[in-house]
């Protein structure tokens, strides 16, 4: 009866769970050549109601796979700063990517362990409206790639880069962390920032401005240690400290030449007057060289084993040899030792006698008592602080 009520109340507790890890469903549309920021919330993920804020101390981790699949597609990255801040979905997607695809985000609550399952289905379109031709990518030292995320501070860039390109459609498409480029790792510096690279785009040409900072004599000062060549007042200063010398343009309102295919030839080559080819090689006979290659290490190894069989064969004394050279006093002398030692050995192992008591291992060497051992000697250790 037991066992059956403990069994229901498992199942119970599993049926609750199941209900409570129902997965959410979201539907976003992403463009293609547009950054696309989805940011992963605690709130969204805890549930709770809306007057009611998250608590700071919550702790929540986030890991997103494409569904079918253990990682995220290829255009698509995930960042988090700590469990305490919130997630970003974020990336470009390409012609390539065009259609249906469902991201699976998994919630991990550090506090109390729960996990909760959101499902982004994502509608990646053509955009709307006229190409970015024009596009400007930027190294902006002074923040970290989920500091610039958020809508806010986009658009803030956007604003202050107004100024220094000539009207028009200015519209992100692309971040990049840094770190994702080579960059290191910032010392725990206030102030030191790992730094995103912001890819912009436009329908309007470059600036006269951008032209000169992206010109090769700006990147030849660059390169000397000097300041580039900026003709405008910087409007990005001092929200964003950009690295004009790492500023790169790309005009893609001209198409690039098509790579000529090559015309197949006869297959002769041309003349040329610097080409000397080999004449053709005589006929050689290999044999002699293989005869001396095998032959000669095997006479030296022949000869090398017949001095050596020689040497401890031929050249041993022996021991009738040594015998004979041994004066007759010194053989008898080694001779009756030898004896000796043998008969006391067979006396030795014929007797019958009790064991001396000095080899007992309980004799008392002042009474000549045999006493029982009080403790077994074996159990006792040699070293007292073992026990």
């Amino acid at each position: 009866m037991a066992v059956t009520v403990i069994w229901t109340l498992l199942l119970v507790g599993l049926l609750a769970g199941l209900a409570g890890t129902e997965a959410q469903q979201i539907t976003l549309h992403p463009l293609v050549g547009r950054l696309f920021v989805h940011t992963l919330d605690h709130a969204t993920f805890l549930r709770l109601p809306e007057h009611v804020a998250v608590p700071p101390s919550v702790r929540i981790t986030y890991h997103a796979h494409l569904q079918g699949h253990p990682d995220l597609p290829r255009w698509l990255r995930y960042t988090q700063r700590s469990p305490y801040h919130p997630g970003f979905l974020y990336g470009t997607a390409t012609p390539g990517d065009r259609g249906l695809q469902v991201i699976e985000v998994i919630a991990y609550n550090r506090d109390s362990f729960d996990t909760t399952q959101q499902r982004l289905v994502l509608l990646i379109e053509d955009p709307e409206g006229p190409l970015l031709p024009f596009q400007a990518e930027f190294l902006v030292q002074s923040h970290d790639v989920e500091e610039v995320l958020p809508s806010l501070p986009g658009h803030r860039f956007l604003t202050a880069l107004g100024g220094l390109w000539e009207p028009g459609e200015l519209q992100l498409i692309n971040i990049t962390s840094a770190l994702d480029r080579g960059g290191r790792v910032p010392l725990p510096i206030e102030g030191q920032k790992e730094g995103v690279y912001i890819k912009v785009g436009s329908t309007s040409p470059f600036s006269t401005c951008l032209k000169m900072v992206a010109s090769q004599d700006s990147r030849a000062r660059c390169a000397q240690g000097q300041p580039p060549l900026l003709s405008c007042y910087d409007t990005l200063s001092p929200y964003f400290r950009v690295a004009w010398c790492n500023v790169s343009l790309v005009d893609k309102s001209v198409p690039e030449p098509a790579d000529e295919m090559p015309t197949p030839g006869d297959g002769i080559l041309e003349h040329d007057p610097f080409f000397h080819p080999p004449t053709e090689a005589t006929a050689r006979d290999f044999l002699t060289d293989a005869l001396v290659t095998l032959l000669v290490p095997l006479l030296v190894a022949l000869l090398l084993t017949l001095l050596l069989a020689y040497i401890m064969c031929c050249r041993r004394e022996g021991r009738l040899k040594r015998d004979l050279a041994t004066s007759d006093i010194q053989m008898v002398h080694h001779g009756t030792i030898r004896g000796n030692t043998e008969e006391l050995r067979q006396m030795a192992g014929s007797r019958e006698v009790p064991r001396p008591l000095s080899t007992l291992p309980m004799f008392n060497v002042r009474t000549g008592e045999r006493l029982p051992p009080l403790v077994d000697s074996a159990q006792v250790p040699l070293i007292l602080d073992q026990h």
